[in-house]
């Protein structure tokens, strides 16, 4: 957690040739020259190795951040929009042809990538760029939880914990409020988008998730249990007593309630995911399908448990072991008393074997918290239910309810975050003056290869580079 998008890459592209200015002739220069640094840094993070992804990061974002805001100009400039008070012309050659690879489309063929998709309109340019953009900051705050699933290392302490989370917070709440400005801004075209990457139903999920990734977060700031999972799991925790979680009663219905809210943010970006798949524009796809239903079970498996911290705190010891196994239901899970009479050594060594995968995963920072966390909270769910059901065993014995009454008196979520507007970035007044100079320069950045012989497509079935490195040598001995 949160979802590991991957970037998507583009093809080289001159504003010049498809876009003039009279009144600012060197805007399509500028504009196509940040755009060939943004090409490039996208193109060398495709490249590198997962554990060197995370740090090129700044590096896109800074592309990103510095592209953008000539994009826009451009697009205003054809609406002849003012920009920092001053009229702006720009004027259409010709049709704009650009390619993008999507990276949400389920691909034809399991294990290939997917074709660079050609898009001829700025508009879907637009789209594009700031997908890509929503995406690293969800990615940056991957980058900021990182240390908190690490086991190479000995836990974080609560100060450095609150502030890797507040900062995912932020850069999750900055994607969530791009996806919504895009599901808005796509209201007013009326041409259908070439994929389902780029649709008004994609867009409105993907803010969905982002919300409900950043909510989760807000709970798990104040969440104990996890890190004290984590930390008895960490190997190289120099802590030889762990202080017991602590929660008061108020807390424990008010988190209940924020990850109910959480569930239903999932719940409604995994109907608007199926919604995009029936219109015609491909499929999403299976992994983020997968990702956003595991995030609603463990949403709802999370709030069993708070639920049952507030019955165990009342004195209903029964009433909050049945919360457990109505947590475990949810996540997808048996409880661990039906497994407990048969395959528990299996059982344990697969579990063992899955949690030393993922623990590579997370040092690797390769596609780790894929399934949003439900393993995380089966094991607090599974801590609990052990410590609870041996003092009702022991000390104070009572009868254990069904969960299907429990689980009907949920009550509905509670929101926490509200979304600010993204304000798209505009030109400051001394840029605009400085590009009424006409270009010092030719634009040639369209004249380049699009990069598609640097990733070359294998023949389905055969092995990379089978033909340049096995083919026989002409030479004879």
């Amino acid at each position: 957690m949160p979802f590991p998008f991957t970037l998507p890459t583009t093809s080289s592209f001159s504003f010049s040739t498809y876009f003039g200015s009279d009144s600012h002739p060197s805007l399509p220069l500028s504009a196509s020259t940040y755009r060939g640094v943004l090409r490039d840094a996208l193109k060398k993070h495709k490249r590198l190795p997962p554990p060197e992804q995370s740090p090129h990061l700044a590096s896109i974002l800074l592309s990103l951040n510095n592209y953008v805001p000539y994009l826009l100009a451009i697009d205003s400039g054809l609406g002849s929009q003012l920009i920092a008070g001053e009229e702006f012309d720009v004027v259409l050659k010709s049709t704009p042809t650009v390619e993008w690879r999507p990276t949400l489309s389920d691909s034809a063929l399991p294990g290939r990538e997917k074709g660079r998709l050609k898009i001829q309109s700025l508009e879907f340019e637009i789209y594009f760029v700031l997908s890509t953009l929503a995406y690293t900051y969800t990615l940056l705050s991957r980058s900021s939880l990182q240390p908190l699933y690490s086991s190479a290392a000995s836990s974080p302490s609560t100060e450095a914990r609150t502030l890797a989370i507040q900062t995912a917070t932020k850069h999750l709440l900055s994607a969530a409020s791009i996806h919504a400005y895009l599901s808005h801004r796509s209201d007013s075209v009326a041409s259908p988008p070439p994929c389902i990457d780029i649709t008004k139903s994609t867009f409105s999920a993907l803010s969905s998730l982002a919300l409900a990734e950043a909510t989760l977060l807000a709970v798990s700031k104040d969440d104990p249990y996890p890190a004290v999972i984590a930390q008895d799991r960490n190997k190289h925790d120099k802590e030889w007593m762990i202080k017991a979680p602590e929660i008061p009663k108020v807390r424990a219905h008010l988190f209940a309630r924020l990850c109910l809210a959480a569930a239903e943010h999932a719940a409604n970006a995994l109907a608007l995911l199926g919604a995009s798949a029936g219109k015609g524009v491909g499929k999403i796809d299976s992994g983020l399908v997968g990702y956003v239903d595991d995030l609603r079970r463990m949403g709802r498996g999370k709030a069993c448990r708070f639920f049952g911290i507030d019955s165990e705190l009342g004195g209903k010891n029964g009433e909050g072991i049945a919360w457990l196994h109505a947590g475990m239901h949810e996540l997808g899970f048996k409880s661990g008393e039906g497994e407990a009479k048969k395959g528990l050594s299996f059982g344990r060594l697969k579990k063992g074997w899955e949690e030393k995968r993922e623990d590579r995963r997370v040092e690797k920072g390769s596609h780790w918290g894929a399934d949003a966390g439900r393993a995380e909270e089966q094991r607090v769910l599974e801590m609990l239910e052990k410590k609870w059901v041996k003092m009702n065993d022991t000390i104070n014995t009572q009868a254990i309810p069904p969960i299907g009454p429990l689980v009907a008196t949920m009550p509905s979520g509670r929101e926490i975050h509200s979304l600010k507007p993204f304000i798209p970035p505009v030109l400051d007044a001394s840029t605009l003056e400085s590009m009424r100079a006409p270009p010092d320069r030719s634009d040639d950045y369209g004249d380049g290869s699009s990069g598609e012989e640097d990733e070359k497509q294998e023949p389905v079935g055969a092995f990379p580079g089978t033909k340049e490195d096995y083919s026989s040598s002409s030479t004879y001995y």
